[in-house]
């Protein structure tokens, strides 16, 4: 039976706005989680399904996403693996990855692809054979991090590095609830995108029902997320920026948005 027959996936709210990722495997009991930033919720989450905890894949070592780490781990004994440039930061890795590694967690084969910018630390997850990634704080719905230890070209490298080996059909999840306020921003730069219009509704109609705006898709994001589609000639017209590089193009979206 194929891996994407006997995988689940729990998508539950942390804090104020992070999200928390489950991925579990029902053959094996292998289950993964993604950047533990409250222990409590993932708790909740496994005593409700009684799946066991074997990784913890992180993705970057802001506190928001490994606060919960070190509980988590002593209290369930999984084997955390996370970014080579987080080794003198979090104190709890087990194991460390570089750019293209590939790791198993059971019978997941799940390649690190090192996405700087937001942080110089920051990998995104991939599992190509259930077409999910987690992306951490690098690609949100209709957005992307601020850039905090890299610089825009740094991440403008990353972005189009996750547009390269992610195919359109990933699922993708990542660290923040941020849809919304990213929707009204994408729609100053592109307000006459089709596809980001009716992403837009989307969105405001899951919002207001109290709901989750993710995950994605890798392709519904190269229709509708302006900082993905820096490369394409529309948005360079819509900015006035007809011949720049997409990598001044981004650069420009991003001070855009921080200056919103």
């Amino acid at each position: 039976m194929a891996l994407s027959e006997t995988t689940q996936i729990r998508q539950f709210a942390c804090l104020d706005d992070n999200f928390g990722v489950l991925v579990h495997d029902t053959a094996s009991g292998t289950t993964i989680a993604f950047d533990v930033p409250h222990a409590g919720a993932y708790e909740a989450v496994l005593e409700e399904t009684g799946w066991t905890l074997s990784h913890i894949l992180i993705t970057h070592h802001h506190w928001d996403h490994v606060q919960g780490l070190g509980e988590l781990k002593q209290k369930t004994g999984a084997t955390v693996i996370g970014p080579e440039r987080s080794r003198q930061k979090i104190s709890e890795l087990d194991r460390t990855v570089e750019d293209g590694d590939d790791v198993l967690c059971g019978p997941y084969e799940v390649k690190a692809i090192a996405t700087p910018g937001h942080t110089l630390d920051q990998i995104s997850w991939f599992i190509p054979s259930i077409k999910m990634a987690h992306t951490g704080d690098t690609l949100f719905s209709l957005g992307c991090g601020r850039v905090f230890e890299g610089d825009k070209e740094m991440m403008w490298s990353s972005l189009a590095k996750l547009i390269r080996q992610l195919p359109d059909d990933t699922a993708i999840y990542c660290g923040h609830e941020y849809t919304e306020a990213n929707a009204r921003f994408s729609l100053t730069i592109e307000p006459e995108n089709a596809d980001l219009q009716a992403r837009a509704r989307e969105v405001a109609d899951l919002r207001s029902q109290g709901k989750s705006t993710l995950p994605t898709t890798m392709g519904q994001e190269k229709k509708t997320n302006p900082f993905l589609r820096a490369g394409e000639a529309s948005v360079a017209k819509a900015l006035g920026m007809e011949g720049k590089s997409a990598a001044e193009i981004f650069t420009e979206i991003r001070t855009l948005k921080d200056n919103a």
